[in-house]
């Protein structure tokens, strides 16, 4: 997923009550991904050479402060969220058998799949005893749970795009587990970690389910109206490798019958070029499209209302400016 975008509200500007709190855990993060053993300790340095925008982190920090006094535990919980998305994406890699992550070479092309899985393994166990070590169980149990509902996320897309049967129920919780379980447990975890107050946890963790399920509408509907192929036609990513997702979807259930039973054809066959664009022009004249914006502001006007109660600080206006970036992303 990327976080590249040419929207107002930049991820800079975001970041700005928490910079230095970013710094320390760049440093936390490196001393943690240490290894006595060569290759892994090669490994490791390698995949912070592949420094992302540090997202999640980012919302740990934000959280934090936004609730109390960032403290080492703070640290801890962003740096065991970082590790366990980071072994997400080294797996991943492997089973997408991609190349490249961030503009690098993957892992597994580089040390093979074999390597590239026990480093996802590594990575995991290594987050799992940052929390064990300083008795953050709380931290554990959120992010275990996270780990649950990715794996049955990921596991329930597979068999229903072998199916082409996706309903919009089942297309929200996929998303609720891939995406939304892990910006949930960054911000339950941030608040967690200064605070004692249930309703001011609880209140955190539903702002990061309902931005990670903005996140990922807006991002599905990149396939449609962003993400664009060099000759300025949608890419088609998602019909290419058979998602269903929520522009089409609604499509699906709303668009006339005859065309609606042709784009499941198109997509079940393998979608060309051509044959893309002709599906997109449906769901937009089906109303996918609005109806997919729609539902992303929902959520996103849910995570705005999460915070109401939170006292006027730069870590909360930073956090309603995130949902900002979020819905205005156009790549």
């Amino acid at each position: 997923m990327s976080f590249l975008t040419n929207t107002s509200v930049s991820l800079d500007s975001i970041k700005e009550p928490v910079r230095d709190e970013l710094k320390g855990f760049d440093r936390f993060f490196r001393d943690a991904m240490r290894s006595k053993v060569g290759l892994v300790d090669i490994i490791a340095r390698y995949i912070i050479r592949q420094k992302g925008k540090r997202v999640r982190p980012l919302l740990v920090l934000l959280s934090a402060k936004a609730c109390g006094t960032i403290n080492e535990s703070t640290y801890r919980g962003a740096t065991l969220v970082e590790i366990l998305h980071t072994a997400t994406l080294v797996h991943d890699d492997v089973v997408d058998d991609a190349d490249t992550r961030r503009g690098l070479a993957s892992i597994n092309a580089v040390w093979k799949n074999k390597v590239a899985v026990l480093m996802g393994d590594y990575l995991l166990s290594r987050g799992l005893l940052i929390a064990l070590e300083r008795g953050d169980h709380y931290f554990l149990h959120s992010t275990s749970n996270a780990v649950k509902r990715m794996s049955e996320g990921e596991l329930l897309q597979i068999q229903k795009s072998r199916q082409l049967n996706l309903d919009e129920e089942t297309y929200l919780r996929i998303i609720g587990d891939k995406t939304a379980s892990l910006f949930s447990t960054c911000t339950d975890i941030g608040a967690a970690s200064v605070t004692e107050d249930a309703d001011r946890r609880n209140l955190m963790k539903k702002f990061g389910e309902n931005v990670g399920m903005a996140f990922q509408i807006r991002d599905d509907l990149l396939d449609y109206e962003g993400r664009k192929s060099i000759l300025g036609k949608p890419t088609g990513l998602d019909m290419k490798e058979k998602k269903l997702t929520l522009p089409l979807i609604h499509a699906l259930q709303s668009g006339v019958r005859k065309d609606a039973k042709q784009a499941l054809r198109i997509i079940k066959n393998g979608a060309k070029q051509k044959e893309i664009d002709w599906v997109v022009e449906f769901v937009r004249t089906a109303g996918g499209i609005e109806y997919a914006r729609e539902k992303a502001e929902h959520f996103a006007n849910l995570a705005r209302h999460s915070l109401a109660t939170l006292s006027e600080s730069d870590s909360k206006s930073s956090l309603l400016q995130f949902v900002d970036f979020v819905m205005e992303r156009t790549s």
